[in-house]
């Protein structure tokens, strides 16, 4: 027990800048809180005390603000940073070494019974308010981007952004990142639409060039209807 707890306290100096000494965490940290009394909910829901076990889980909600359902299971040196609002739901599975931020959810998306919420794999990084919703798998060492909304599964090692959460492209491998953001991330809808707007400019050009082509030939063409104007920079500056 005393092992572990070491073990948590150590945690919270590996990925917590702010934290300065045991003693501040153990007193005044509420993911660590809801993390060991959640061990002793555990063991009462597994031992056949569900409602001790959901009352103990009650009132480790109403000490943290962070919920987490006695069935959950959750691996070593799991860490949830500020806390607040994080909801993680009876059938949820969690790897070793997973950072939660605030106003989480590990939902479900049935009342059916049998298994309805997430699976995450080890060392997942689950950014501020994101949504991971139903019984999908979220594979090792991914990340999810703070305010993303996941319906579907994640492979390991990528970066998920976005409602819905769409995969993107992010230089410098699967290391940890706070909030599961980076400066550099690469999100390839981006680029397509960027590659879109500029072959309809080039379009635009070539058939300027035509038209110009043909009149100067002495074959009339006829104007087409004036649309909006393509503003290639413009477009570019609101996609990025």
């Amino acid at each position: 027990m005393f092992s572990r707890l070491r073990e948590d306290i150590g945690v919270v100096f590996e990925r917590d800048p702010a934290a300065r000494n045991a003693w501040e965490v153990l007193t005044c940290y509420p993911g660590l809180h809801a993390i060991v009394l959640h061990r002793v909910s555990h063991r009462l829901w597994n031992a056949g005390f569900k409602w001790l076990a959901r009352f103990t889980s009650h009132l480790s909600r109403w000490f943290t603000g962070i919920e987490i359902h006695p069935g959950a299971r959750i691996g070593r040196r799991f860490f949830i940073d500020h806390g607040m609002g994080v909801v993680i739901g009876e059938t949820s599975e969690i790897g070793a070494d997973c950072t939660l931020y605030h106003a989480v959810t590990l939902g479900g998306t049935t009342w059916n019974r049998g298994k309805r919420h997430p699976t995450l794999g080890d060392n997942v990084v689950v950014g501020a308010g994101a949504k991971i919703l139903g019984p999908i798998t979220v594979g090792a060492n991914a990340k999810i981007g703070s305010n993303a909304v996941v319906v579907k599964d994640v492979p390991a090692g990528t970066t998920a952004v976005g409602i819905p959460a769409r995969i993107i492209e992010e230089p410098g491998g699967a290391g940890f990142a706070a909030y599961a953001v980076s400066r550099d991330m690469n999100d390839p809808l981006a680029q397509a639409i960027h590659r879109l707007v500029e072959q309809c400019t080039a379009y635009d050009r070539r058939i300027a060039c035509l038209t110009s082509a043909l009149r100067a030939a002495g074959i009339a063409v006829d104007d087409a209807p004036a649309g909006p104007e393509i503003d290639p920079n413009y477009l570019g500056r609101i996609v990025d």
